[in-house]
């Protein structure tokens, strides 16, 4: 009886054994398949994008002169003061003079006489915005007041724009800085007469920039993130291929492999940290572009 169930142990222990033997292979490859797991990449990582600021431009519709005076002299320096005076009665601070926006002006009121418009946006489409960037203005908002006809000085036009609503808000912008001025005589509709063009500008000098270095530290990191994903992949599946699943070669591809997942998941830890930096500052500077006082 003892030796009966000595043997009905023995042969159990030998089949035991056996599908052990039997399975290995589909034990290792299992084995493989939970230890060898390519991590995920983050979403925030893989699909990193930087907001960009919304810049605002303010253009209220052009002013007409509702009288015309007989005698009519318009002066740059003239329109700035009187804006300026009105900005400091209404609690403002004063703008300052911007050779670029004078620029912009100036091509804006020459264009208006020579295609003979009176808009924000000329025949082919050009407004403000297209104005500051082809002349290198770097802005967060800008205005524009245009104004036709025969005001008697530079007090009576900049009062003319404070009487119309939106051409006030303009001048009384606490957020801008800067101003840019052109006044030109010529002929318009046929008749001689003055147009004028205000430009206001607050620059993205005003507000502090995120450190370009860091996007771009994180733009070669995703590169070679991506160049690991291709790499780990590879091998993982040539690990599987591998046969017998033990032995110098086959463990000298593990090695290999854990080597690069420790270098891959530093280098998307390091990652994060860049994109949290980044987006911490361009949270800042939507901030400061939003609300600058």
């Amino acid at each position: 009886m003892k030796k009966s169930k000595r043997l009905f142990v023995f042969l159990g222990s030998i089949l035991f054994l056996g599908s052990i033997l039997f399975f290995w292979n589909d034990l290792v490859n299992i084995y493989l398949e939970l230890s060898l797991k390519l991590p995920r990449v983050e979403k925030e990582i893989a699909e990193f994008l930087i907001e960009e600021i919304e810049k605002q431009i303010l253009t209220p519709p052009p002013l007409r002169a509702e009288k015309e005076a007989l005698e009519s002299f318009l002066t740059r320096a003239g329109v700035i003061q009187w804006t300026n005076s009105q900005r400091e009665k209404y609690g403002f601070s004063s703008l300052i003079e911007n050779e670029k926006l004078n620029i912009m002006a100036e091509l804006k009121v020459q264009d208006m006489f020579k295609n003979q418009y009176f808009a924000h946006y000329s025949p082919a489409g050009i407004g403000a915005k297209d104005l500051a960037e082809s002349n290198g203005y770097e802005f967060i908002s800008i205005g524009e007041n245009l104004a036709l006809g025969n005001f008697q000085n530079d007090e009576i036009l900049v009062q003319g724009w404070m009487d119309s609503p939106g051409h006030r808000e303009n001048i009384l912008n606490e957020s801008y800085q800067e101003i840019g001025v052109a006044v030109l005589k010529g002929i318009f509709d046929g008749k001689s007469t003055w147009l004028a063009v205000q430009h206001f500008g607050l620059p993205l000098s005003a507000c502090p920039q995120p450190d370009k270095t860091i996007a771009i530290k994180i733009e070669l990191n995703q590169n070679e993130i991506e160049e690991l994903q291709k790499t780990l992949k590879a091998l993982r599946a040539e690990i599987r291929f591998i046969k017998p699943k033990y032995g110098s070669g086959y463990n000298q591809k593990v090695e290999q492999y854990n080597n690069l997942i420790s270098q891959y998941n530093a280098l998307l830890e390091e990652t994060e940290i860049l994109i949290n930096q980044y987006n911490n500052r361009i949270k800042l500077f939507n901030e400061c572009a939003t609300g600058v006082k």
